[in-house]
């Protein structure tokens, strides 16, 4: 990883609120930080171990409703004169248990998905997806249905002189959004350059050659699973308690798709590719917000994709290294690892 691309990448997001404070403008930004956390979390999955889960959506909307019902407390009637009842617990206690709890539900999902993958991995995460939503309408004594859940309360933080304050300014939820995207960037990348990092880059290129020299296959892919389900939960949570309403949508299959579009576009499998891909079909729609019909930016929207997959298979970020080591070395091919090197790598 460039450590001084990065730092000063981050430096310029930092000062966005400072040098443009407009309202509207932090607030598409958090909007698309929030779904830029989202694609980081699937691109460990994806662009890592090369298992596509169609249902990412599920561990975003489930990291969105235990956070927001952790901090609103609920009560719920089990049957058989048993009664659950959860009082209402402070905010960054509701946010930390949902990325617990989506933790859990991804490590039951790639316990009983990994036992099949390839497609069958695909079927069980997007009808994974359609149940939670499912639940989420239905199950109205705990989720209030279509009605959704409102007045969920803000996150807050503790401030030398004034106390405890909650962060409901578009400048204040900009930057809690860039904090804990750069968690979560710096989390997925200190994994993918570890031995267990390895390890999965080895199954996603030879699974039969990495389990002959002894990787545990399931071990590493529910590993994968569960650290993606929890940087998808929280930025779930982060969802919740921005937005502060939440209802049934947030596990529609188009939030799974605006994912896979970010991180397959930015370049699946590096540490940069979800964000640049985040930034521009996050921004895109409201850049071209009152320039053309919502008919005309959705077709744009489209172009744009196919061409970054037709021009540049690989994604923008690969495509902007290898002009870099273009032009450093006209005409030299950049040594690219083999399976092989890999899988010694992650035994190693």
């Amino acid at each position: 990883m460039n450590w001084t691309l990065f730092f000063v990448f981050v430096v310029v997001l930092g000062l966005l609120p400072v040098v443009w404070p407009d309202p509207y403008v932090l607030s598409v930004m958090g909007s698309a930080g929030i779904m830029i956390i989202a694609a980081i979390s699937l691109n460990l999955l994806l662009g890592y171990t090369g298992q596509l889960s169609l249902g990412h959506a599920a561990f975003f909307g489930i990291g969105a409703y235990t956070s927001a019902l952790m901090s609103l407390g609920f009560s719920v009637d089990l049957g058989f004169g048993l009664t659950w009842q959860v009082d209402a617990k402070p905010v960054w206690i509701a946010f930390l248990t949902a990325i617990v709890v989506t933790g859990f539900f991804g490590w039951l999902v790639g316990k009983l998905a990994f036992k099949v993958r390839g497609a069958y991995f695909v079927v069980i995460t997007i009808s994974f997806a359609q149940v939670m939503r499912m639940i989420s309408l239905n199950w109205t004594d705990l989720t209030e249905g279509p009605m959704g859940l409102i007045s969920i309360p803000a996150l807050t933080l503790w401030v030398p002189g004034e106390g405890v304050i909650s962060l409901t300014s578009k400048a204040a939820i900009y930057w809690l959004v860039l904090a804990i995207g750069i968690l979560a960037y710096l989390l997925v990348a200190m994994l993918v350059n570890s031995r267990q990092g390895r390890a999965m880059i080895a199954l996603r290129e030879n699974e039969t050659l990495a389990t002959s020299v002894g990787i545990p296959v399931t071990y590493f892919l529910a590993l994968a699973t569960i650290i993606s389900a929890a940087i998808a939960g929280a930025a779930g949570g982060l969802y919740s308690h921005t937005v502060r309403i939440i209802d049934p949508d947030v596990f529609l299959f188009i939030y799974t798709v605006t994912m896979v579009i970010m991180v397959i576009a930015g370049g699946k499998g590096t540490l940069g590719g979800p964000v640049i891909g985040g930034l521009i079909f996050g921004l895109m729609p409201e850049l071209l917000r009152g320039v053309v019909g919502p008919e005309v930016q959705w077709v744009i929207y489209g172009v744009t994709m196919i061409a970054i997959l037709l021009f540049l298979p690989r994604g923008l970020v690969p495509a902007f290294y290898d002009f870099i080591a273009w032009l450093r070395k006209p005409g030299a091919e950049q040594p690219r690892k083999s399976k092989s090197s890999l899988v010694q790598g992650a035994n190693s």
